[in-house]
């Protein structure tokens, strides 16, 4: 007896998605060691800020005409953050949170401005939203537990 239509699509979007999933997973086996530290710290940091309370809106954010990324943007309350992450394995050398330099800070402030161009606000009602820029560094610890801080309002 054939299969009812809606059911074998169901099941070719399921086939599908585990498909997508796993050539992820196999494209993330083959980056660089660090890089795949640093999205490990961004996992990290995200489900951190999560239990924290922040609202979580966009990780990863770029943008076609911007140069730049954000790893993380979210509320806090009323308080738009956006989120850079730094992930060192525990015998760094120094805090992560010195990784965060002038020329970062300028293109996060950059980032921010078109993050806030591009949400839709009603024509003359734009809010003037002051994003706070905060850093959360990850210490990654050998038996899979992480150290993150988060410092708000690390810079302006």
């Amino acid at each position: 007896m054939p299969r009812p239509r809606p059911l074998l699509n169901l099941m070719e979007q399921a086939l599908r998605l585990a498909e997508r999933i796993n050539t992820y997973r196999n494209r993330t086996k083959h980056l660089p060691e660090t890089h795949q530290s640093g999205l490990q710290g961004e996992q990290a940091a995200y489900f951190h800020l999560r239990r924290l309370g922040f609202i979580v809106v966009a990780r990863r954010w770029t943008n076609a005409h911007t140069h730049g990324e954000i790893d993380l943007i979210a509320w806090e309350n009323e308080t738009l953050c956006i989120l850079e992450v730094k992930t060192r394995d525990s015998k760094a050398a120094f805090a992560a949170e010195f990784a965060v330099d002038e020329k970062k800070q300028e293109t996060l402030h950059r980032m921010a401005k078109a993050y806030l161009r591009q949400l839709p606000w009603k024509p003359n009602q734009q809010p003037n939203i002051q994003p706070r820029f905060d850093i959360v560094s990850v210490y990654l610890q050998p038996d899979g537990h992480h150290d993150i801080r988060l410092q708000r309002d690390a810079f302006r």
